[in-house]
């Protein structure tokens, strides 16, 4: 579910703003409607989606997503960053920091990966980051799918 809001942009296109959230943290396989209903018209919208403790934003034009950015977010809201994983801002178990240090490379590769696609499946999980993947990848649907609308 979610909200969105449609501003008209000068080169004809639209920037679409979207809030939306799941509890499920499974890849959709759903397919995007955006490549069928828009695949010949020049457009460029910003799409922005929310699975679990996550977000992305999203820019697509001519088909393809041209700008994504990705965050993850602590049970408390923090945003993961540097010190995730870290205990009273300090590294109290190297091992499981190496591991939170890993998940967040991870979900900055996935924003990397989908430049030039459409398709969220196209974007390989890394080892370490599959959970951050399937928020990705759930995310990026709910971007695609408000923006089809």
């Amino acid at each position: 579910e979610g909200v969105a809001s449609y501003v008209s942009v000068p080169d004809g296109g639209k920037i679409l703003d979207v809030g939306c959230g799941s509890n499920n943290a499974s890849s959709s396989k759903t397919e995007s409607k955006a490549t069928e209903s828009k695949a010949d018209e020049t457009k460029a919208e910003e799409s922005a989606a929310a699975a679990d403790d996550a977000e992305v934003t999203i820019t697509i034009k001519d088909n393809a997503i041209t700008a994504c950015a990705f965050k993850t977010y602590e049970e408390n809201g923090t945003l993961k960053d540097e010190n995730y994983g870290m205990a009273d801002g300090e590294i109290k178990n190297q091992d499981y920091y190496n591991k939170a240090q890993k998940a967040i490379k991870g979900s900055e590769a996935y924003a990397k990966e989908i430049i030039g696609k459409i398709n969220p499946d196209e974007v390989d999980s890394i080892s370490g980051a599959t959970y951050s993947h399937n928020q990705f990848t759930d995310a990026v649907y709910d971007a695609l799918d408000k923006a089809a609308e």
